[in-house]
């Protein structure tokens, strides 16, 4: 397992990720998966919210969304999106920058099966991002829902699917004395990565 000490070294950002990820696994109190996401509006407003990594590979970072709501609708039209990782219990962070793809039908499919009913169920019942006017009127939509599929199955709505960043920078950084903090850029160049210090 590669050490924190030795994290300027590496030459793939997804090995390093993959450590971190699981070190935060072990320390964090919730949620060691959650991230920031930051999008930006078709004015060029930025919008930041957390949601949950649910998968990482070679390929990039997977999160699951409605793709009516409002950062769906930002990332599909700007096609680029950001990540911030804050790890506070290991005083670790991590950005990722990059183009953002859909993932596949059959990715999306797996995903959603194994959501709780409950969730798959409010999937449908929500209109992600839109006004409300009050508790009780998503209530009565999620017992609609509740009632319309009973004990069947619930298909995966078609707004709903996982977006992949597909980073072009994946910046380790992590916590030193007198804040002089120790940061590492991962730099996309063509399929090669290279790296390099930043001050902190």
């Amino acid at each position: 397992m590669l050490t924190s000490g030795d994290f300027a070294a590496v030459q793939d950002p997804f090995d390093l990720f993959g450590t971190w990820l699981q070190e935060a696994t072990a320390s964090e109190i919730n949620d060691p998966n959650a991230v920031a996401v930051a999008t930006v509006d078709p004015d060029g407003l930025p919008n930041v919210r957390m949601v949950l990594l649910k998968d990482f590979d070679a390929r990039g970072f997977t999160f699951y969304t409605n793709y009516e709501s409002a950062k769906g609708q930002e990332i599909l039209s700007a096609g680029k999106a950001a990540m911030c990782f804050h790890w506070k219990s290991l005083r670790r962070q991590v950005r990722i920058r990059g183009n953002v793809e859909r993932v596949s039908e059959a990715e999306a499919d797996t995903y959603y099966a194994s959501r709780p009913r409950g969730s798959r169920i409010g999937a449908w019942a929500s209109l992600q991002s839109r006004p409300l006017d009050s508790r009780e009127t998503l209530e009565a939509a999620v017992a609609r829902m509740t009632e319309h599929y009973g004990d069947g199955d619930i298909p995966r709505p078609a707004h709903w699917s996982g977006f992949r960043i597909v980073p072009v920078a994946v910046e380790f950084w992590r916590d030193m004395p007198y804040r002089l903090h120790d940061r590492v850029v991962f730099s996309r160049d063509g399929n090669e990565w290279t790296t390099g210090r930043l001050y902190p």
